[in-house]
């Protein structure tokens, strides 16, 4: 089971969270488990890890790992807190977020997240909750379905898109994968070569779908407020709209706080940095690339709490 995922930038990850053999670990995406597995290897005895997946089938994957040292949670981001809560870890050594889709999600055609292969529009990574993709479809007007093409695929034809799959809908509900992507391949002029058109719309609504960028912003801050000094902050993006947030966010906790102009606020009453980044953003070599082309796009950024 665990051969259909490679995890990215696995041995890079796991050497930025400088894990103590006693240390408590999060590994917020156990997809497939490959980063927690090279975590477990780091730790001793005494060491905790805790793993979060928001996907049913990465949640029994996990079934796989029987080590006493290790605990799953099926929850998404923004549930960190509380599932630390729930297994009694209140300080943290490292948190490891591996962002966007897996690959056993992408290839499991009742999926809906390819339009390699037919299947129903679903989308989810939680399949026990929330809208699926021809839901969103079915309900949104012209204007929301465009705002989500354009902010989260960052497509220049959105509008033209929402339209015909708005005029699409009148006559038959968009409930199919190759369906979408037709109706997409038809209202785009251009795409880049190499690219199908429905690329970026499909991802789009992937994003949305699932509330990727609002989750990814919601657990920073939690896993900040949870590093014990020292502990690292490891997050790995696919996507420069995540990759944005993560760099803002790492930067604006690294940055000592100015004071307004003019009010007169001593440096020393105001609120101490949090974070200091640690090394340069990293990516693949291109030999994890020629062996896993889904790892061309990630981009590594780490900090540490102090």
């Amino acid at each position: 089971m665990t051969a259909c995922h490679v995890s990215v930038l696995l041995k890079e990850a796991v050497e930025a969270l400088a894990v103590k053999p006693g240390g408590s670990y999060v590994d917020a995406t156990f997809g497939r488990g490959g980063h927690s597995r090279e975590i477990l290897r780091c730790l001793g005895p005494q060491g905790r890890l805790l793993a979060l997946d928001r996907d049913p089938a990465a949640v029994a994957a996990a079934g796989e790992i029987a080590d006493s040292r290790f605990a799953i949670a099926h929850a998404s981001f923004s549930e960190l807190a509380g599932a630390l809560d729930g297994c009694g870890m209140t300080r943290l050594d490292g948190v490891l977020l591996d962002l966007g889709v897996s690959s056993p999600q992408l290839d499991d055609a009742a999926r809906g997240m390819s339009f390699r292969f037919d299947a129903p529009l679903d989308m989810r990574m939680d399949t026990t909750r929330g809208e699926t993709a021809a839901d969103f479809l079915a309900r949104a007007d012209e204007r929301e379905i465009e705002e989500v093409i354009r902010d989260y695929g960052e497509e220049r034809f959105a509008h033209a898109i929402a339209k015909a799959l708005v005029a699409a809908r009148r006559e038959h509900r968009i409930s199919g994968t190759r369906q979408l992507a037709a109706l997409v391949e038809k209202a785009v002029r251009t795409r880049e070569p190499g690219q199908h058109p429905a690329t970026r719309s499909f991802q789009a609504l992937r994003i949305f779908v699932n509330r990727e960028l609002e989750e990814l912003s919601l657990v920073l801050p939690q896993a900040v407020a949870r590093l014990a000094p020292g502990g690292r902050l490891v997050v790995i993006s696919f996507h420069s709209l995540e990759d944005r947030i993560v760099k803002r966010f790492m930067r604006d906790e690294a940055t000592p706080r100015q004071p307004p102009k003019g009010v007169p606020v001593r440096a020393a009453d105001l609120p101490p940095v949090r974070m200091r980044l640690v090394g340069r953003a990293q990516r693949p070599s291109p030999a994890e690339v020629a062996a896993n082309p889904r790892a061309r796009s990630a981009v590594m950024r780490v900090a540490e709490r102090v």
